[in-house]
């Protein structure tokens, strides 16, 4: 994995942007502590009030070498058509919440996810993952 602080050669960077502002204004009225299936909600009701086009528990179809697999990934929100973002609730997110987000977009060939967690203080923590067209590698910044 590469890490770009800047940030420069992320895909969707207005609408992440707009994502970002929505889980920053969920963090700012409910703070930290409750579990993720109210961060969920609370996200939905605030994507919708911004106009942010949306999905939420989307399920999406897996596969392994070119074969459809019948396990699924349910993303928490599937943005714009094109963007994951995956929710946490916990003290800090862990190397394998960033294995997993890496994951969710190599298998399902979305290029950007934003992996949030709602349980850090004193602000919610947002990492971005951009998969390189050739799958092979992802961008990582805060």
């Amino acid at each position: 994995m590469t890490v770009d602080p800047l940030g420069e050669d992320f895909p969707f960077k207005e609408e992440a942007f707009r994502i970002r502002g929505a889980i920053f204004k969920v963090y700012r009225t409910m703070g930290a502590g409750f579990l993720e299936a109210v961060y969920q909600e609370c996200l939905a009701i605030e994507l919708s009030r911004q106009g942010i086009a949306f999905e939420a528990l989307k399920p999406l179809s897996l596969s392994y070498a070119g074969e459809p697999l019948r396990q699924t990934y349910v993303a928490d929100f599937i943005c714009y058509d094109a963007i994951i973002v995956e929710l946490k609730a916990v003290r800090a997110i862990a190397p394998e919440h960033r294995a997993q987000i890496i994951n969710y977009l190599r298998a399902t060939d979305m290029e950007l996810g934003l992996l949030v967690n709602f349980g850090s203080t004193p602000r919610a923590e947002i990492e971005r993952f951009a998969l390189s067209p050739s799958a092979s590698s992802a961008f990582s910044a805060v």
